[in-house]
């Protein structure tokens, strides 16, 4: 069986896949209208709400709802790349890279965290608190300075998992596929994966499946965390001291370790009332420690891919498809 249109075959398509998905990341973060329609995460949520309301609210749901969405989007761009691989090499690349640029989301996570920075400097705390709801499930609406930023530097080094770190090592592992896999898979945790008596039995696939999907990113990116906490004139011994201690706080079993190592690495407190507190002994965060948070968290992207191109390097005869 054929299978070399799912993966890169060489250095050179891997790179282009990927450095162009980053590159048009940046440069269209958002999207509007027919790409806003018929991108993966908004067809996966949509698609997966629509099953929610059909199937009835059991665990047996909930695991076929995931396998319909997943299968279905999985298929529906394999076969894209399938006939465009079998049309024209260029066609493949194009595809390819919009996969996989589709898969990742780090501008527009940098853009809405900068923004809360950007308005607590300015002291407007109600334009914080507008750009933080984009970011966080929480209600901000009463937040004060520290909590708002507190919420915001959680979601940059959680988010930097499942919107960079994660569907790079997936694009890794599996190719343009790979990567589409995370972002659905994340989607549907964002869509189903709540704890309220509605979602709990239903969703609890999807949250499974995310939590696994993520449990090797969000380690390695932690520890990556710890070691470029340098970078920022930050700690290493505190990066790794609140690590060790705190990274069980979180109820996710993922979310807590890129979150403890960069509480430590800035030596602040990242709280959420009445459900955790991380680096307990350190005062909240303030602007200054968001403007420090986002340049450790591009470090670490920029350290990440290029670890990823690195791989691919010296292990392409073992992972490629022949």
């Amino acid at each position: 069986m054929d299978l070399t249109y799912i993966y890169p075959k060489n250095l050179a398509e891997f790179l282009c896949i990927l450095i162009l998905a980053i590159i048009f990341d940046f440069v269209y973060p958002y999207h509007r209208g027919l790409l806003y329609l018929i991108h993966p995460t908004h067809t996966a949520y949509t698609l997966a709400f629509i099953l929610y309301k059909i199937f009835p609210k059991t665990k047996a749901s909930g695991l076929i709802i995931w396998l319909i969405v997943v299968l279905s989007h999985i298929s529906i761009y394999g076969v894209i790349l399938y006939l465009t691989c079998k049309i024209h090499k260029i066609l493949w690349l194009i595809a390819s890279i919009y996969i996989v640029k589709v898969s990742i989301s780090l501008k527009l996570l940098i853009n809405y965290v900068n923004s809360v920075k950007l308005c607590l400097q300015r002291g407007e705390i109600t334009c914080a608190r507008e750009a933080v709801s984009h970011i966080v499930r929480r209600d901000v609406s009463k937040l004060d300075e520290g909590y708002v930023a507190s919420a915001a530097l959680e979601s940059l080094f959680e988010s930097l998992v499942d919107g960079f770190t994660s569907p790079l090592l997936l694009y890794l592992l599996l190719g343009p596929l790979g990567a589409l896999l995370q972002r659905v898979t994340n989607t549907l945790d964002s869509a189903l994966g709540y704890k309220e008596p509605n979602f709990k039995d239903v969703g609890w696939f999807s949250a499974k499946a995310d939590t696994y999907i993520n449990f090797i990113p969000a380690r390695f990116t932690a520890f990556l965390i710890i070691l470029l906490c340098p970078t920022i004139k930050g700690s290493m011994d505190r990066s790794w001291k609140i690590y060790l201690r705190d990274k069980n706080a979180t109820q996710s079993k993922n979310a807590g370790h890129p979150m403890a190592s960069a509480s430590g690495c800035l030596s602040v407190r990242l709280e959420k009332i009445c459900s955790y507190v991380l680096g307990s002994e350190y005062p909240l965060p303030t602007y200054r420690d968001i403007h420090k948070g986002l340049k450790l968290a591009i470090h670490v992207a920029l350290t990440f891919l290029i670890l990823v191109i690195s791989i691919y390097y010296f292990v392409s005869d073992i992972i490629l498809i022949n």
